[in-house]
């Protein structure tokens, strides 16, 4: 049998496709065939009430993260940044009911490269451990929930969490804490359509130019802040985001 090189194969392809009767060509004039921005771009978060968080879950969700990242003298912290929205919207969304994950039996602990194999969807793991750790803090400080404490409290609280010194009934609060932390982390730096990174702070704080279509001259210069403010999904300034 005759041997097939790649670029003979290739070639072939090219042929049929071109004279595959399925194949059309046509000069366009007078403007583009396709009405621009109509690709279906994410919707923005927006602020408002919460989407799947109660009010007091929310309370100490923002609580909680603004003790993961505290606030600087130049960057908001996790509550101003918008982590918490962030949080909220993910959960009510395919990534709360982990649409995109096998949540199949058998359920059973594995390795730490194995990730989670709890039979919970997120959104549920956040709910039962807000749940637990607002009892613990209720029975703990005379009745006052996470939100209320002072923060060297809540730090201690988010610490026992973290070292698995604090156990919370009918949840895990380490798998609470690796979930939270996580889910911070992105919501601080994802692209401001999302709910959190506001006003583009995270990405201004590293000096992340951000959605911008060129910025291939200063890859390599390494150690050099970039000198243009980054760009979001939706724009980053007057000018960018078109009107109807």
């Amino acid at each position: 049998m005759q041997q097939v090189t790649r670029r003979a194969l290739l070639a072939g392809a090219a042929t049929l496709l071109a004279s595959g009767p399925g194949v059309r060509a046509a000069i366009i004039r007078g403007g583009r065939p396709w009405q621009p921005y109509a690709g279906g771009p994410p919707e923005p978060a927006g602020s408002g009430p919460w989407h799947w968080f109660t009010p007091e879950e929310g309370a100490a969700v923002e609580a909680l993260v603004d003790r993961l990242i505290p606030p600087e003298p130049d960057t908001p912290g996790g509550r101003d940044a918008g982590c918490a929205v962030f949080i909220d919207r993910q959960l009510a969304g395919p990534y709360g009911s982990a649409a995109a994950l096998y949540m199949r039996p058998p359920f059973r602990d594995g390795t730490k490269a194995q990730g989670n194999q709890s039979p919970l969807t997120p959104a549920a793991r956040y709910r039962a451990a807000l749940a637990a750790l607002d009892a613990h803090c209720r029975a703990a400080f005379a009745g006052q929930p996470f939100a209320r404490l002072p923060e060297a409290a809540q730090d201690r609280i988010i610490h026992g969490l973290e070292d698995s010194s604090l156990q919370l009934d009918g949840a895990s609060g380490r798998g609470f804490f690796e979930l939270l932390i996580k889910d911070t982390q992105h919501g601080f730096f994802a692209d401001p359509v999302y709910g959190g990174n506001r006003d583009m702070c995270a990405w201004k704080m590293i000096g992340f130019p951000g959605a911008r279509y060129d910025y291939r001259d200063w890859i390599d210069r390494h150690n050099q802040p970039f000198p243009l403010p980054p760009v979001a999904i939706g724009g980053g300034r007057p000018g960018w985001t078109p009107h109807a």
